[in-house]
């Protein structure tokens, strides 16, 4: 008889004492899509999702505590610089030719 097939799980700790409870459903959500992004194997799900996971990562920069926090005291669009800024940052990722590594 076959042996089910061990699931290997990966537990990320956060500090949400300052989240909402709609922030933290959001980090639940990208974290979750995240994963399932770098696991798929269909084209058309790879791209969707690879598509929705950025819609919810700009999603949460809208909703970070710093532009509440920032948007009484100024008419300044935090959230919407970040969000360009974050843009600009990624075509020149998408656009270059080195490999970007995060571990050793």
């Amino acid at each position: 008889m076959d042996k089910p097939a061990k699931t290997q799980e990966l537990h990320i700790t956060v500090d949400s004492q300052e989240l909402s409870s709609q922030q933290k459903r959001l980090l639940k959500s990208v974290t979750t899509l995240l994963a399932h992004v770098m696991t798929t194997d269909e084209e058309g799900d790879y791209f969707d999702s690879s598509s929705e996971v950025m819609k919810l990562v700009a999603g949460a920069i809208k909703q970070a505590n710093f532009t509440s926090i920032w948007r009484e005291n100024t008419e300044i669009p935090y959230s919407v610089q970040a969000l360009e800024f974050c843009i600009d940052h990624l075509n020149e990722e998408i656009h270059s030719d080195e490999l970007v590594r995060y571990d050793n």
